[in-house]
Order: C-alpha cells, then sequence, then structure tokens
C-alpha cells in the first residue's frame, strides 16, 4: 500500500489490536445503558487493547467471575443512571476482594450520582474504596480517560514453551 493510501485509512497509526492486553468494560447491575461502554470500547480498543464489554446490567457476581476468569489488564465501568457511585463501591469492593484482582488497575467513570453536588467528594470515596481513578462526567473528559489508559504499561506476554504458545 501506497504511503499516502496508508495516512488516508490510518494504517499503523494506532497498535495492533491486543498488544497491550486484554480490559473489560462493563456497565452496573442497575445501569441499563450501553452506548457509552461501546464507545468506551472503541477507544481502548484504538490503544492497542482487545475489549471483553460485558454490557450493560452486569450482576456484581458475573463482573466479578468474568474478571476472575479473564485476568484483565484493565477493568472499566462505565455509569450513565447516576448511581455509579453507590453500585460502584458494592463492585469494587467485591472486586478487590480477589487476591488475584488485588492489583489491576479498575476505574470509574460518568454520572455517579443523580446530583452534580460534591462530585470530588464521591470520587475521593470511590478512590478510597479501591478505584485507581474516577472519571466524574462533571469533572473529566475523553482525553482524561485516554492518558490514563495510555499511561499503564503493556500486559506481560504469554511465555512460550517449546516454541509454542502455551
Amino acid at each position: 500500500m501506497a504511503q499516502r493510501e496508508k495516512e488516508i485509512v490510518g494504517v499503523g497509526t494506532f497498535p495492533a489490536p491486543g498488544d497491550r492486553g486484554t480490559v473489560v468494560v462493563s456497565g452496573l447491575a442497575s445501569d441499563a445503558h450501553t452506548w457509552n461502554l461501546v464507545y468506551l470500547q472503541l477507544v481502548i480498543e484504538e490503544l492497542g487493547y482487545r475489549v471483553v464489554n460485558l454490557g450493560p446490567c452486569v450482576p456484581d457476581d458475573v463482573l466479578v467471575a468474568e474478571c476472575r476468569r479473564i485476568d484483565p489488564a484493565l477493568v472499566v465501568i462505565g455509569s450513565v443512571n447516576g448511581h455509579g457511585r453507590t453500585d460502584g463501591l458494592r463492585a469494587i469492593a467485591r472486586l478487590r476482594a480477589c487476591p488475584e484482582l488485588a492489583a489491576t488497575p479498575m476505574v470509574i467513570g460518568g454520572k455517579l450520582t443523580v446530583s452534580d453536588e460534591n462530585v470530588g467528594r464521591h470520587a475521593r470515596a470511590l478512590v478510597a474504596a479501591g478505584f485507581d481513578a474516577v472519571f466524574p462526567d462533571q469533572a473529566s473528559d475523553a482525553a482524561d480517560f485516554t492518558a490514563f489508559v495510555a499511561s499503564l504499561p503493556p500486559a506481560p506476554q504469554p511465555a512460550l514453551s517449546a516454541g509454542r504458545p502455551r
């Protein structure tokens, strides 16, 4: 493909899909919104990650089980309905209780409460509960989230045994 064609279609602009590891994107148990999760998936894929999008209305048990099964490089939780703080506090406690997920980066963002008051206080409570970063819709934007994800180290590559992947 000629250089000009590569520039037009963006070939080589982003890392190869999956080179950086797998990210779990999820809604919370009470949140039925989907488009925010699709947007997050596209942004994260552009940064070179594979994405497993669990979708909306994910029960805590399912979120925990899938994260344990996948062993993601990052967990991203999106909220639109205004219950992100309440549901997020419960979900992060369950996720951090799993020893194998204790060091996994986890973030939450979107509309965290039904009120726009005390956004900073709510974000601090979520960080204190175990989230590595909080991106409230009133106090952050897509660039903040993208910068955080881009700053993460790539996931370790699988070990080879006798020249073949395990």
